[in-house]
């Protein structure tokens, strides 16, 4: 058994590993390839306007992460063509059917990645270029390989002319339509092989060369090879998503355990069921089960005499039973009071967020949840959603209140801080004090958040402009407070500032606290956005490139909250997908130094 997965970059430490073991196996099946295009393959993912393609890396893996084979596709999207670099697979792997496994996820990402096809170099088949009879049978073997697919050999064209005459086995260019029976045009192959000859290979073949073989490609459409080995019946690239590239869903199966069943207590548990009504319909999402996690993480960013406190109280109530905060310790907030109902107001903000029996088990299964999407990001996924209740982002160091008790995000953002920069960005209608008192000192992790300006908006205590984080804390706090009335213009431009934040942070990983409470007609919010605007939101977040756990947090009008959480989802999904496709501009025409004229290149 082996699974497939695409890594985007070096942020996360297993990716990093994963690169290693790719390049030690390029090197050990392609000894003709020169040692800087296989040491430049993190770079190629990290920058890929410096190398004029975007560099889409794909592996097969075993248990415990074995490396069995990996694919490495160049994707041009000006042009809307994909160039097949290499397939390799271990000696002692063969037979696995991983080489065609991973063949075929080529050809979903290129579809996906919206190309006109792939193209790719095979060595020839034919003994008037290959004269070692050996070498001839793999050529042919691999030829009929790609046959069943529907690919075949580009002909007509001075391609396949060696760049000295004693060179032996110059490489075919063969074309994959993807199944979509498509013409290839002339003027477009001659671009595309332009751009393959001059981006590729400067460094090897002379500039004649280059146009002379571009010149060639005369007819139109161009012509493919009539099928050899079978019927050459094109083969339609799959267009689902694969699980990997979903948006791995982890929902607080413990969440409907804590039910407030008092009039006005808005959080409830058919919001859950809200959102998942209109998720799951879309195919965008990879369902992952919650694991459970130690105590730790909650002390982390939590005080340990508000985590004791709360998993007492909430074991000593009955589980209809509940404790409201109605003395505050104002004057001597040193010495708490004994009795544990009294005790409420020592760490609670507000009078409304109840201690019952189940809130303690609630709040560490939406713990679990959001720290197993943030593992999922560790194992290299892109984007992660944890679907929980209670919310968190309430929740401060040692004080909780607004429907919340830990704080989920922060803990998410806290374990990916051990391993790069973080960025917290709440798109809740109220203010995130939660992670701001959390992270307030420290520079490694920013805190954003875009919300109703405190003179009006819950937590009223905080969310000023003017809170900037403190220490080596100080710069790493942005709030953007905003007028009782926002429509999804005026949010628009909020969140762009607060994006440009982000990005000059340079973060590894983002967390998002996703409140839908920005809604038009939510209970505990005066902002109209609509399910289109946020839509547009996500897809925002989602051009950032970077890995995403979101973390829900507010949203109360159960008509409106599925549709609006599937448009910030889909828009997140298309974000994340249109940067990974992103569009190379080369910043130079210069060529390279190029060797001695007859030099060949090499066999993908």
């Amino acid at each position: 058994m082996f699974r497939l997965r695409r890594i985007a970059d070096v942020v996360v430490p297993r990716d990093r590993v994963q690169i290693g073991r790719v390049q030690q196996l390029l090197r050990e099946r392609f000894d003709q390839v020169r040692p800087e295009d296989i040491d430049s393959l993190p770079d190629k993912l990290q920058d890929p306007f410096r190398f004029r393609f975007r560099t889409v890396l794909l592996v097969a893996e075993g248990p415990a992460d074995a490396l069995l084979g990996c694919a490495i596709l160049l994707h041009e999207p000006t042009l809307r063509f994909c160039f097949l670099d290499f397939v390799a697979t271990p000696q002692a792997g063969t037979g696995r059917g991983v080489g065609g496994a991973l063949y075929e996820r080529v050809r979903t990402e290129a579809r996906h990645l919206g190309a006109r096809g792939v193209f790719f170099e095979c060595l020839p088949d034919e003994p008037a270029l290959c004269t070692d009879a050996a070498t001839l049978r793999e050529n042919r073997a691999r030829l009929t390989f790609y046959e069943r697919f529907g690919v075949r050999p580009i002909t007509g064209t001075a391609y396949e002319t060696p760049l000295s005459p004693e060179d032996d086995c110059p490489p075919f260019l063969v074309f994959d339509d993807l199944g979509s029976g498509a013409p290839l045009r002339a003027h477009a192959a001659r671009k595309i092989v332009r751009a393959i000859l001059e981006r590729k290979y400067a460094w090897l073949c002379p500039q004649d060369y280059i146009d002379r073989v571009v010149a060639s490609f005369r007819d139109d459409p161009v012509s493919l090879r009539p099928p050899r080995y079978g019927a050459g019946q094109p083969v339609p690239a799959r267009s689902d998503i694969p699980a990997d590239e979903r948006i791995a869903l982890v929902v607080n199966d413990q969440h409907d355990i804590h039910h407030v069943r008092v009039r006005g207590y808005v959080e409830a548990p058919v919001r859950i069921a809200s959102i998942l009504s209109r998720l799951e319909p879309t195919g965008l999402f990879d369902p992952v089960p919650a694991r459970h996690f130690g105590r730790e993480h909650i002390l982390a960013v939590h005080d340990r005499g508000w985590v004791s406190y709360f998993e007492r109280v909430s074991s000593s109530l009955g589980e209809k039973d509940s404790v409201y905060p109605y003395v505050f310790p104002l004057r001597n907030v040193a010495r708490p009071p004994k009795d544990l109902s009294v005790r409420a107001g020592y760490y609670c903000i507000d009078t409304f967020t109840p201690l019952n029996g189940n809130a303690y088990k609630a709040a560490r299964g939406a713990v679990d949840a959001a720290l197993t999407a943030a593992g999922e990001v560790l194992a290299g996924r892109r984007l992660a959603y944890a679907l929980v209740r209670p919310p968190g982002h309430h929740a401060e160091r040692r004080t909780y209140g607004g429907f919340c008790y830990f704080n989920s995000a922060a803990i998410a953002a806290q374990r990916l801080s051990a391993i790069g920069r973080v960025a917290m960005l709440d798109l809740d209608y109220h203010h995130g004090n939660g992670q701001q008192d959390i992270f307030y000192e420290r520079a490694d992790v920013l805190t954003v958040s875009i919300h109703g300006h405190p003179r009006f908006a819950y937590p009223y205590f905080s969310g000023f402009s003017n809170e900037l984080g403190s220490g080596p804390g100080v710069g790493a706090n942005l709030n953007l407070p905003l007028p009782e009335q926002v429509d999804g213009e005026a949010y628009a431009v909020a969140l762009d500032k607060a994006l440009a934040a982000v990005r000059a942070f340079e973060p590894g990983f983002l967390v998002v606290c996703l409140g839908l409470d920005t809604t038009r007609g939510d209970p505990t919010g005066t902002w109209s956005l609509r399910p289109e605007d946020h839509r547009r939101n996500g897809r925002k977040v989602g051009s950032l490139g970077r890995p995403v756990v979101v973390v829900q947090e507010g949203g109360y009008r159960t008509r409106t909250l599925g549709a609006a959480a599937a448009g910030f989802f889909q828009g997140l999904y298309e974000g994340a997908r249109a940067r990974l496709a992103g569009s190379p501009t080369p910043s130079s025409t210069a060529r390279r130094a190029r060797p001695p004229r007859g030099q060949q290149r090499r066999e993908e």
